[in-house]
C-alpha cells in the first residue's frame, strides 16, 4: 500500500509539472547603455536586491507588465513605464529586450524597445546578466538583520500522506489516504541573513524611491492587433448612446495601447464634437507614438478642439 500511495503522489507530481510546462511564458530584459545600475520593480513587486546593469526576468505570464526603474544615482531619477510588452502583435511570448538611455531632447533618462526574438528553451543566459523569475519576490531587511522562521508540521494518525507543490505559478495541495502509514513529525527551520552594510543598497533603493517620476505610458509599445481592435471598434459603434460609447472607449484604451490611426478611428465613431476631444485628451496617455499625435486634429471639425488638445498635450510636458 505504500508503494501504491508513493506512485500516487509521483503521478500527481508528474501531471501538476505537465500543466506548469503547457503555460506559456516571456522573458524581459533590461540594461543600462551606460552602465548606470539599477533596480526593477514590476506590478509592485521588486526583481532584485542589489543593483544591476543587465538584469533579465523569466517566467513572465502577462502580456503587458507596469514597470518601474530606480536607479542608485538619485541625480538620473526614475524611469516609469506601464504596459510594457512581453508578446509580439500576435499576442506570443517572445523574449524581448529594452535598453536604457539618457534621451538626447530632455536629459532624462527613458526606457525604450531594443528587441525581441522567440522564447529559447534552457536558455542560459551570459555571465554578465543577473537573471531572477518572476513570482519569487525578492525581499528586504534591515542591515545585519538575521531572521530565524521554523515550521513544524505533525500528521497524527490520519493514514494520509500530503504534499505541497508549486511548480510554475501552479499551486496545489494533494492528500493520498493510506491506513498504513504512521504519524510523523516534522520540523523545518530556515535562517536568511542579510548583510549590507550601513551604506549599502537596501539603503539607496529607500531613498531612491521618491524620486523623480517620469510617465512612459505606452511609448514605443506594441498597438492592438488589428483582430482585437476591430471587435473593440465594433463594440463602440454598437453602444446606442453616446455617453455609453465613450464610456466603452475609454475601458478600451485604458486597458490597451493604441496607434495614432486606431484612436483616429475611435474618434470618428462618435458624433458629438466634445466626445472627440475627450477621448482624445485620454487617448494620448495610451498612444505607441506620441509623436504622431498632431494626426488626430483632422478629426475635430472646430479649430479649437484642435487648439484644446494641443494646450492638453503641452501641459502633460
Amino acid at each position: 500500500m505504500r508503494k501504491k500511495s508513493i506512485l500516487l503522489i509521483s503521478v500527481f507530481f508528474l501531471a501538476i509539472a505537465a500543466i506548469a510546462q503547457s503555460q506559456p511564458t516571456g522573458n524581459l530584459t533590461i540594461f543600462s547603455e551606460d552602465g548606470d545600475k539599477f533596480f526593477l520593480i514590476l506590478n509592485g513587486e521588486r526583481q532584485n536586491n542589489t543593483a544591476q546593469t543587465n538584469l533579465r526576468v523569466e517566467d513572465l505570464s502577462q502580456q503587458y507588465y507596469n514597470a518601474k526603474i530606480i536607479f542608485t544615482d538619485n541625480s538620473l531619477g526614475e524611469i516609469s513605464k506601464n504596459y510594457l510588452q512581453i508578446t509580439d502583435a500576435n499576442g506570443i511570448f517572445m523574449d524581448v529586450t529594452y535598453k536604457i538611455k539618457h534621451d538626447k531632447n530632455n536629459g532624462k533618462m527613458s526606457l525604450r524597445y531594443f528587441s525581441m526574438v522567440p522564447v529559447q528553451q534552457n536558455y542560459v543566459a551570459p555571465a554578465n546578466v543577473t537573471v531572477m523569475h518572476f513570482g519569487n519576490p525578492v525581499m528586504t531587511a534591515p542591515a545585519g538583520t538575521t531572521s530565524v522562521t521554523q515550521t513544524t508540521t505533525t500528521t497524527t494518525g490520519t493514514g494520509a500522506v500530503g504534499a505541497n507543490v508549486n511548480m510554475g505559478g501552479v499551486n496545489m495541495n494533494v492528500v493520498v489516504t493510506d491506513p498504513n502509514i504512521n504519524s510523523t513529525t516534522q520540523t523545518t527551520t530556515t535562517h536568511t541573513t542579510t548583510t549590507s552594510s550601513s551604506g549599502g543598497e537596501y539603503q539607496e533603493m529607500e531613498v531612491n524611491e521618491h524620486h523623480h517620476h517620469s510617465h512612459e505610458g505606452c511609448f514605443e509599445a506594441y498597438p492592438m492587433n488589428p483582430g482585437d481592435f476591430s471587435s473593440a471598434l465594433n463594440t463602440i459603434k454598437n453602444e446606442g448612446f453616446e455617453e455609453s460609447k465613450l464610456k466603452t472607449a475609454k475601458q478600451i484604451a485604458g486597458s490597451n495601447c493604441l496607434s495614432t490611426g486606431q484612436i483616429i478611428q475611435i474618434c470618428q465613431s462618435f458624433g458629438f464634437e466634445e466626445s472627440k476631444l475627450d477621448f482624445a485628451k485620454f487617448a494620448y496617455d495610451h498612444c505607441t507614438e506620441p509623436k504622431n499625435y498632431f494626426k488626430i486634429n483632422n478629426v475635430f471639425s472646430f479649430s479649437s478642439s484642435t487648439d484644446a488638445l494641443n494646450e492638453y498635450i503641452q501641459s502633460r510636458h
